[in-house]
């Protein structure tokens, strides 16, 4: 009988993974059906989740329903389900192998093959693509900067897009937005430049190929990156790829972030991947500072480099790419385009109903934030970054520190978005510390819980 047991529980054991193939397609598939759900219904007219905007998905239309908020919160919660579902499945069941002689290691084995991944976040991608613009009025601003620059003459620092009111992007701005300068980098604004004259249509698309485009690099260094530093590629780019807030929420609304992820993942590409050397170091230092002059936010990833290599050569590429910058943004825009404090200290006022901040003040029973909590929020974020940098110069992974980093940031910040706790994924997925990657899942949880809340109120 000693002997027997353990035999009765292996065969158990195959039995129960021959199902696990066939639940990792299922998953998949509700995955795929939730956003084509989303993106179908969307198309098929006015919605409050679907931003005002030109018809660009009209071979969609007719086959949905206009999408309500019902309907995309079950989306939303099924394909978060699913979505943990799956890489429970793939983190479970992938292993990654050492290279022979040295070689780099290399993915063996595993239910979620790499082919297989690769399909369904490819498809994801493309489904949300196809689609109207999601949630966001934000693409509608990198627009109307955009033209009024090219289009007007106006310096997109100094004027709001109610400048150019009569512009037939106007109409397409957030109301929230319609009297503020931009708070985007020079260097993405400069990118945006080229579609402006595409007119607006043309100049959507131009947004929503750049973020695809992004997407597609971010995942590909994703991947090479895990790869190189032995852990499972499969498993990383399922984490951040079939994500559902990556997929709906920045995706779909075309943002910005994107961008700045794929300058991120660039710089620890090449911190990692590769034999390590000054130039490298370098011009990873001048990835982080490209990523800043998109969005400011990545550039906390620069002490947390220079800390972890002791060398002058991340200095030097970071000081470079600064000047550089500096002189391209000032020609372009005066010193306006060049002012990231002023910038950063006015977005850091606004306040959201989804910010962490804003949950924690009605619990301990406060009509909202107070500019107290704002001092308060930003001495904990300075204590935070002080000691992950501490851990830095003891040793600690420089990956996973700065995407605590990000994570903190986000969580401190007054004006949460989705695409804001998202930040912090690639490199989550990256590092061996999978407390990071537990905590980032779990804030975005949280967001989920808090968004799809109002599925539990009675039906009046």
């Amino acid at each position: 009988m000693s002997v027997a047991a353990p035999s009765e529980r292996g065969v158990a054991h195959v039995r129960s993974e021959r199902w696990v193939p066939a639940l990792a397609t299922l998953l998949a598939l509700l995955l795929v059906a939730a956003a084509a759900e989303v993106v179908i219904d969307g198309s098929a007219g006015l919605s409050p989740l679907i931003p005002k905007s030109p018809q660009i998905a009209g071979w969609l239309s007719g086959v949905g329903e206009r999408l309500g908020y019902r309907v995309f919160l079950i989306a939303l919660l099924v394909s978060s389900g699913a979505y943990l579902g799956l890489i429970v499945i793939a983190g479970r069941s992938g292993r990654v192998a050492d290279g022979a002689d040295g070689a780099e290691p290399r993915y063996v084995g595993g239910v979620v093959s790499k082919r297989w991944a690769i399909a369904l976040v490819a498809a994801l991608q493309l489904i949300v693509f196809a689609g109207p613009i999601l949630i966001s009025t934000d693409v509608f601003s990198y627009i109307a900067y955009a033209r009024m620059a090219v289009e007007h003459g106006l310096n997109p620092y100094t004027h709001g897009p109610i400048a150019i009111h009569h512009d037939p992007i106007f109409r397409y701005v957030g109301r929230d937005w319609d009297r503020v300068a931009t708070a985007y980098g020079p260097l993405y604004t400069l990118l945006s430049y080229p579609l402006a004259p595409l007119g607006v249509v043309g100049a959507l698309w131009g947004m929503k190929l750049e973020a695809l485009l992004a997407s597609a690099g971010t995942l590909a260094l994703t991947w090479r990156c895990a790869r190189a530093r032995g852990l499972d590629p499969v498993l990383a780019i399922l984490v951040l790829g079939a994500n559902p807030l990556y997929a709906l929420y920045a995706l779909g609304g075309a943002h910005n972030d994107l961008i700045m992820m794929l300058a991120m993942m660039a710089a620890v590409s090449l911190m990692v991947v590769g034999t390590p050397s000054r130039r490298r170091e370098a011009g990873a230092a001048m990835w982080v500072v490209a990523g800043a002059l998109i969005k400011a936010t990545v550039a906390v990833l620069l002490p947390f480099m220079i800390l972890s290599k002791r060398s002058l050569a991340p200095v030097l590429g970071a000081a470079a790419a600064v000047a550089l910058g500096a002189v391209i943004g000032y020609a372009a825009f005066g010193i306006h385009g060049i002012d990231v404090v002023a910038a950063l200290n006015r977005d850091a006022a606004f306040v959201s109903s989804d910010s962490f901040a804003t949950e924690i003040a009605h619990l301990l029973g406060k009509p909202g934030v107070f500019p107290v909590d704002h001092d308060l929020l930003k001495a904990a974020l300075v204590l935070i970054i002080v000691h992950l940098l501490w851990r830095t110069w003891r040793g600690y992974d420089w990956v996973a520190a700065s995407g605590w980093a990000l994570l903190a940031i986000s969580v401190t910040s007054t004006w949460l978005l989705a695409w804001y706790i998202l930040w912090p994924l690639p490199l989550a997925v990256v590092t061996r510390d999978r407390r990071l990657l537990v905590a980032t899942l779990c804030v975005q949880a949280l967001f989920v819980i808090h968004q799809t809340s109002p599925l539990l109120a009675p039906v009046q």
